[in-house]
């Protein structure tokens, strides 16, 4: 592994702003290099200025958008138009504006299991077979390598929804069903992807702004090194 680089702004707007014109430049660097590209965005806090940029004329120009697949490191057990959604902002934003084919965004299908009587291991079944329908390149762990992934660090370190002393790392599955964390809100099941996916992408970006991540942030960058402890190191 290599060191990251660390990027520090002044203020929220500004690092929305800096991700977003790095993703949009990898995005376009991807399709220009093997003629598509694959995009694993987020939720809570992290992606909705981020998308307002993206959208922007100024951006928005800049990426092949029709050669772009996005797809989500993890989803809340809530119905599509829920506010606790993570995919709802991209949706409302991003989506809105920009022309991604529909068959190119892969939202995970909770509101299919909802709608059927399935629970969350049959949606991350299916969101692995999607995975796999898209005949990604593997890593030498032998998990699929997209080329953009974009997250948000919890203010216990979670990344994805893999939280603290997750069960997710003994499981090699692409994609995994999560209990209703309730140590940290919202308490609801998840749907995660493995975290290997972060280590596999081709540029992740983590992105972390307020005074409630300052402490965390602190112990991921601290002398101790535990990523079942820190997902998020």
């Amino acid at each position: 592994m290599t060191e990251p680089e660390i990027v520090v702004s002044a203020n929220p707007a500004d690092v929305s702003h800096a991700a977003a014109v790095r993703i949009g430049a990898d995005l376009a660097s991807a399709v220009q290099a093997r003629g598509i590209a694959h995009w694993i965005t987020t939720g809570g806090s992290t992606p909705g200025r981020i998308y307002e940029h993206l959208a922007d004329e100024a951006l928005r120009g800049t990426v092949p958008w029709d050669r772009v697949h996005l797809w989500w490191s993890d989803e809340r057990w809530v119905p599509p138009d829920d506010i606790l959604s993570n995919a709802l902002a991209c949706w409302d934003v991003l989506l809105r504006d920009v022309p991604v084919p529909v068959e190119q965004v892969h939202v995970m299908p909770i509101g299919d299991a909802l709608g059927a009587g399935e629970g969350p291991a049959w949606v991350a079944a299916r969101y692995a077979e999607a995975l796999r329908a898209a005949d990604l390149s593997l890593d030498a762990a032998g998990f699929p390598i997209l080329d953009v992934a974009l997250v948000g660090v919890g203010s216990d370190g979670h990344v994805f929804s893999v939280f603290p002393n997750s069960a997710t790392w003994d499981d090699p599955a692409w994609v995994q069903a999560v209990p209703r964390p309730m140590h940290i809100a919202p308490h609801v099941e998840r749907v995660t992807l493995h975290p290997g996916l972060l280590s596999a992408a081709r540029r992740p970006i983590v992105v972390v702004h307020g005074t409630a991540k300052a402490a965390i942030l602190g112990e991921i960058f601290g002398p101790e090194r535990d990523i079942r402890r820190l997902p998020a190191q």
